[in-house]
């Protein structure tokens, strides 16, 4: 009897009915049993440790366990699985599929093996089977079609097409000229309803083309390379009798909408850089556009059109909308003069184009006064060609305010612009205007009261304010004004006009106030002064040759100055010793000279002073005094 055989085979039938992990006791029992070859065990060993058969797809698997498990691995499983499901791990790796899309989890969670040859390790019921959880989420019919309809008995699950034309290739009428995303126009619904967006392609729909059948324009139900082109489908449209044959080229959106082909919905004044005004608006197009349009380009200057109407010859350039309009190219002209080198003012406004422009060559006018003016000027040509310098264009003959005279040598103001004088009054010669003396005594020599004898300057007393206001300035002259003098009417000291007569010394105005009587001389200036008659101030010690002290300083001057003073001196010439005065007073009767100084004083006639040698004291001499001065005013 084999022992060790017996005992092997009791201990794995306890272990198979405890099942708590036969690779767990296999450590324990390799040393218990006794040493012999493992290779003729193995297989034998990993039969009895298996919980059951395995299904008929892993029969090869069954005796190599390590081609599913690592021992002491049990998360390693699910790497075996994928090394030989590589179909279901590509499907993992780019998450697409039922297992790409799944959260990831072992294998060994769904698929179960060792539960005999025939189980079903892969559990699905097909009507409760939530195929969102694929990457084909079933919409519109495809949620009640059976599954046998896209998934073929002979395939795998996985294996099923995911696009359209896997199972409606024989629907395609298109014949895959437009590809295999069928989607794109027809959806689950219904597949004869279209639900293409247009709008995405090249060429959106809008007006009626949005009405429009698709054969319309997809002939023949080729919808790739389809013509965008407007010309492709209305082309009979631009051949007819009232289209343009081409002439416009084959831009057709550029004036035709999507709305409807008639009428044009071109718009001349938005669409292009020309506005369309006045006769332009109704005028056919092909009245401008004589050529292709796109081949040749039409100016948009009038003269590209008008040249022939232009009877100007160019003179005036090609700006004819400067004068004429759009409403008639023969409406009056609207031409801006005021644009021009001579702009119209005044009666300019009122005359006719004519009456300067002899011709339709405009710029042949003259643009100088003395151009049409020559029969007016009756200067003679002596003052030139610039009439506007005195004439206006209000008024030919009137000339005031016109010529501005401050620019001339004789600045015109004051009287002479307030009064308004005409220019003839002082241009007598209409051709002679630059000769016109510019002395006053010119005009005024009639007004010249002083006969001349004030000479012909006569700005130097009179001014242009007022020929009858003087403003002589009386400094100038050999007397001028001061003190009471200046207050003094002119006619207080001339009698007459004749200025130059009047005297000059202050007798001849002041005689009758003259109460010395001529005692005193003539020249009242030396004692009197300007400010005031009354007040005098003559210092008979410094300007006479007789000092005045004592007594004489009380005496009047006509007590010694007694006679008149001789004509042209100032007084009567006395002479300077005691005597001469007084001489009705020497009692001595000139015994003792004529030095009467030397015993009397200025103070007392009676008093003397004994200045010989006789032992009497002399008396003190007494000092003079000066006469204090009167108060000036």
């Amino acid at each position: 009897m084999n022992w060790p055989s017996l005992f092997l085979s009791h201990t794995l039938a306890v272990i198979r009915t405890l099942w708590i992990g036969p690779l767990l006791w296999l450590p324990l029992l390799l040393p218990m049993m006794p040493m012999m070859p493992l290779q003729a065990h193995a297989q034998g060993i990993e039969s009895v440790l298996a919980p059951g058969k395995v299904i008929t797809a892993h029969v090869k698997l069954e005796n190599d366990c390590k081609q599913c498990h690592i021992k002491f691995d049990r998360k390693a499983q699910s790497g075996l699985c994928a090394g030989c499901h590589k179909d279901v791990a590509a499907d993992m790796t780019a998450k697409t599929g039922f297992h790409g899309v799944q959260k990831p989890q072992p294998c060994n969670v769904c698929h179960t093996d060792h539960k005999g040859r025939k189980a079903q390790i892969i559990e699905l019921d097909t009507n409760k089977f939530n195929h969102a959880q694929t990457d084909f989420v079933l919409k519109g019919k495809h949620v009640r079609q059976e599954c046998s309809k896209c998934h073929a008995s002979d395939k795998k699950y996985r294996e099923a097409p995911l696009t359209c034309v896997g199972c409606h290739r024989k629907d395609d009428t298109h014949k895959a000229s437009l590809g295999t995303k069928c989607a794109d126009c027809h959806h689950e619904d219904t597949w004869k309803e279209i639900k293409f967006d247009h709008d995405s392609t090249h060429f959106a729909l809008l007006g009626k083309h949005f009405e429009a059948k698709c054969a319309s324009c997809h002939k023949g139900g080729i919808y790739k390379d389809t013509p965008r082109a407007c010309v492709s489908c209305h082309k009979k449209d631009d051949e007819s009798a009232k289209g343009h044959k081409g002439q416009f080229g084959d831009k057709c959106e550029t004036c035709h909408g999507v709305k409807d082909w008639k009428p044009s919905t071109f718009n001349h004044d938005v669409d292009t850089p020309y506005d369309l005004h006045g006769k332009h608006r109704t005028a056919s197009c092909a009245a401008c556009h004589k050529e292709p349009l796109y081949r040749v380009k039409l100016g948009t200057d009038c003269y590209a059109c008008h040249q022939k109407d232009d009877k100007h010859k160019d003179s005036l350039g090609r700006d004819c909308a400067s004068c004429h309009s759009e409403r008639s190219w023969k409406e009056p002209a609207r031409f801006d003069h005021d644009k021009s080198s001579f702009p119209l003012v005044g009666k300019h406004l009122k005359i006719d184009c004519k009456n300067c422009h002899k011709s339709v060559l405009f710029n042949d006018a003259p643009k100088d006064c003395v151009g049409c003016h020559q029969k007016d000027d009756k200067h003679n040509n002596t003052l030139g060609n610039v009439c506007s310098t005195c004439h206006g264009d209000n008024d030919w003959k009137t000339t005031t305010g016109r010529f501005v005279h401050d620019e001339t040598r004789f600045v015109v103001r004051n009287g002479h612009l307030q009064s308004k004088v005409k220019c003839i009054n002082c241009h007598k010669d209409l051709q002679s205007f630059r000769n016109t003396p510019l002395a006053c005594f010119a005009c005024h020599q009639k007004d010249d009261k002083h006969d001349g004898q004030s000479g012909k300057a006569c700005e130097t007393c009179h001014n242009d304010g007022s020929w009858r206001v003087g403003q002589f300035d009386h400094g100038l002259t050999r007397l001028a004004l001061t003190g009471r003098h200046i207050l003094t009417p002119c006619k207080s000291c001339h009698a007459t006009l004749r200025y130059k007569d009047a005297p000059r010394d202050c007798y001849s105005c002041h005689q009758k106030e003259d109460r010395h009587k001529q005692k005193l001389g003539e020249r009242c200036e030396n004692c009197h002064n300007t400010r005031s008659w009354k007040l005098w101030d003559f210092d008979h010690d410094k300007r006479g040759k007789y000092v005045l002290d004592g007594a004489h300083q009380k005496v009047p001057c006509e007590s010694c100055h007694r006679l008149p003073a001789p004509k042209g001196r100032d007084a009567d010439p006395l002479a300077a010793n005691c005597i001469a005065c007084h001489a009705g007073a020497d009692v001595h009767d000139g015994q003792f000279g004529v030095r009467c100084e030397q015993c009397h004083t200025t103070e007392n006639w009676k008093k003397f002073q004994h200045r010989s040698g006789f032992g009497l004291e002399p008396t003190k001499p007494v000092q003079p005094t000066q006469p204090t001065p009167p108060k000036l005013p």
